[in-house]
């Protein structure tokens, strides 16, 4: 089961909430597809988070694009930031991506974005969102979202 980004926002407003600041505190994070012998493959991205999806733009006929084109798996870590301050936690998303081939679709973006040209978009559902944080300087909680389930937490000492 997969879901678009509203979808989740929708049923889990307070974790999309902080899983998209951490993702909006700096443009450049990390993408794993993988390659086709199965390796896994990290590379930089940006994320976009607009009009109820995430999407992901990439360069023409980039690696991470081809991968994604082969295997649409990816997961999406957000750029922890300088030092080990981790402020808002640690988020990775995982899903499917799928390029947009509507021109449309594609169309609108371009003149909301307007990426560098020519460029590859995907649209993304997810399968999962993690969030890990360290709570009381005691616990390591995690909060686990998978589709079509309320948000399991874990804490660990």
């Amino acid at each position: 089961m997969a879901a678009n980004w509203d979808t989740f926002a929708t049923a889990e407003p307070a974790l999309a909430g902080v899983v998209e600041d951490r993702f909006r505190a700096f443009t450049h994070h990390v993408l794993a597809t993988l390659r086709k012998d199965g390796a896994p493959r990290t590379s930089g991205i940006e994320a976009d988070f607009r009009g109820g999806e995430l999407w992901l733009g990439m360069m023409w006929n980039s690696l991470k694009a081809l991968d994604l084109r082969r295997d649409p798996r990816f997961a999406l870590q957000a750029n922890p930031g300088e030092g080990t301050g981790m402020g808002g936690g640690d988020v990775r998303i995982a899903g499917r991506a799928f390029e947009v081939t509507e021109p449309a679709v594609k169309d609108r973006y371009v003149k909301e974005v307007e990426p560098p040209e020519p460029f590859h978009l995907f649209r993304t559902e997810l399968t999962e969102v993690v969030r890990t944080y360290v709570e009381d300087d005691t616990y390591l909680v995690a909060q686990v979202w998978k589709p079509g389930e309320p948000v399991r937490t874990l804490r660990r000492t």
